[in-house]
């Protein structure tokens, strides 16, 4: 593989360049929530506009991934993150800019492809430049911590310039921070590719879509309050587009994912167990900042700023596996963490409609320090079990693995947390059918009751929110204590870094 030495210093510098724009594909998954009444004001979306908006971003993001990935190896990492970084800030300038739903749709679906080459590139040219294991750890951690951390900064980025400035000055953050990457990259990040990439397979890359963009669609669709026969054959016609898939790249002389990766166990359980904490942590998400605004109470960018702790506390987790792992068994570690984040899951199903917003930070912040010892070790097993050469595949992969997990937390999850919340409020009568559905819904329709009746329903509705609440999160850690035990099976023959080699 082609790469470029760089010194200790240029190393950490190249680091904070490839962190930021992580944390900015992150935050604009999010950026949105708070924009989007003054932007329907503006725009007057329709609906079906309304849920584009806010979709194709992800939708594209995540069926793009692996396509990007393969091309950043063929054509070098750094060049693609450049085109992906001018693309990014161009589309953001185009989104704020926008004056009608279908040029802002628009936008945001190039935006997701600028996206893809973002995260995939950025992750192999810091597998290209640590050499050392300890030190691309700890890089690994602070990449990882800035992708998480960005889908918290961005209701609070965002809160911050609604109250002052108009909808599209939400997506103007893509431009500086943009350009100062394609001043920087040059002089701090070095190149790297496959020196042998082989041939490019467009008919591959059409099959990744055709696999990874039904499934994300239909897994959200499941999510929904009214999913519809849609969501029906989503699922299995890209689960059958990705078995075409996979029998393709078992033919290829040049394949877009080298299926042997996945013969060592290291990889495919690093894989499997970083897509479940996603699982786990965006399900958890999704009901807390429904709590802190809803039950407890909150504007959304005060609620934003009680979830902010939690980026120092995946810093911790990211710290603690970095120490940790020098004297012990990666996978001993990844099973810590992933026993620490069910603890934290535990704590949060002891929550009640009456508990202060500082309690939920704390067991969200036990949450992410677990979360932090398991996303900084698996990825980093996920890379170093690849070649140098197929990092791109290998970051790709990862990443594909991590929105698949959040998709199915929000669902599988989301599904759970309505069921008991359905059960419980049913047993109300007279209830308007909105009130029975979500805990939005009962708010929305409280204000249309007399005071005794708003403060009857608001109680019943927080109570069977609640419920759900505990329920999911009792879920949640039982997966988190079951991917434990493979998590140490599979990952007892890795050795930590002190070890020495016999």
């Amino acid at each position: 593989m082609r790469v470029t030495h760089t010194s200790y210093s240029q190393q950490w510098a190249g680091l904070v360049v490839l962190t930021i724009p992580c944390v900015l594909v992150s935050m604009d998954i999010s950026v949105l929530y708070f924009a989007l009444p003054m932007l329907s004001e503006d725009l007057a979306p329709t609906a079906a506009q309304t849920l584009w908006i806010m979709d194709i971003y992800g939708f594209v993001l995540a069926g793009l991934l692996l396509t990007m990935g393969t091309l950043g190896d063929r054509i070098g990492r750094r060049r693609l993150l450049m085109i992906g970084a001018a693309a990014f800030g161009v589309a953001s300038a185009v989104a704020a800019y926008s004056s009608s739903a279908e040029t802002l749709i628009a936008a945001r679906a190039l935006l997701g492809a600028a996206g893809a080459t973002l995260a995939p590139s950025t992750l192999a040219l810091i597998r290209a430049m640590f050499t050392d294991a300890r030190r691309r750890r700890t890089a690994i951690g602070v990449w990882a911590a800035g992708f998480s951390g960005g889908a918290v900064i961005g209701p609070v980025a965002g809160g911050l310039l609604l109250e002052r400035f108009w909808w599209g000055s939400a997506f103007l953050l893509g431009v500086p921070v943009m350009a100062l990457l394609l001043v920087c990259a040059p002089l701090l990040v070095p190149e790297c590719r496959d020196p042998r990439p082989g041939r490019f397979d467009p008919v591959s890359a059409v099959l990744s879509l055709a696999a990874v963009l039904p499934v994300i669609y239909g897994v959200k669709l499941l999510a929904s309050d009214d999913p519809g026969w849609a969501a029906l054959p989503a699922v299995p016609a890209g689960l059958g587009a990705g078995v075409v898939f996979a029998r393709r790249q078992g033919r290829l002389a040049d394949p877009m994912i080298d299926l042997r990766l996945f013969r060592s166990r290291a990889f495919s359980a690093s894989l499997v167990v970083n897509s479940l904490t996603m699982f786990a942590m965006v399900g958890l998400m999704l009901f807390a900042s429904q709590f802190l605004q809803l039950v407890a109470g909150l504007r959304p960018f005060t609620a934003a700023l009680w979830m902010l702790p939690a980026i120092v506390a995946t810093m911790a987790g990211v710290a603690a596996a970095t120490l940790l792992v020098r004297a012990v068994r990666p996978g001993l570690v990844v099973t810590w963490g992933l026993l620490v984040a069910a603890a934290g899951l535990l704590l949060t199903a002891r929550i009640e409609p009456g508990s202060p917003p500082a309690l939920l930070t704390v067991c969200v912040g036990v949450m992410a320090v677990g979360i932090g010892m398991v996303a900084t070790l698996a990825t980093d097993l996920i890379l170093a079990g690849a070649p140098p050469e197929r990092a791109g595949a290998a970051s790709a992969l990862s990443e594909a693995g991590t929105e698949f997990g959040g998709a199915l937390g929000i669902a599988a999850l989301g599904t759970v947390g309505a069921a008991v919340y359905r059960a419980e409020i049913a047993a109300l009568p007279g209830l308007p059918g909105a009130a029975r559905e979500t805990l939005a819904g009962a708010v929305a329709a409280a204000e249309q009751l007399s005071e005794g009746m708003r403060g009857a329903l608001l109680s019943a509705a927080s109570e069977a929110f609640v419920s759900g609440l505990r329920v999911t999160s009792i879920t949640a850690a039982v997966v988190m204590a079951l991917a434990a035990v493979p998590a140490a099976l599979l990952l007892r023959h890795v050795r930590p870094d002190g070890a020495r080699p016999r």
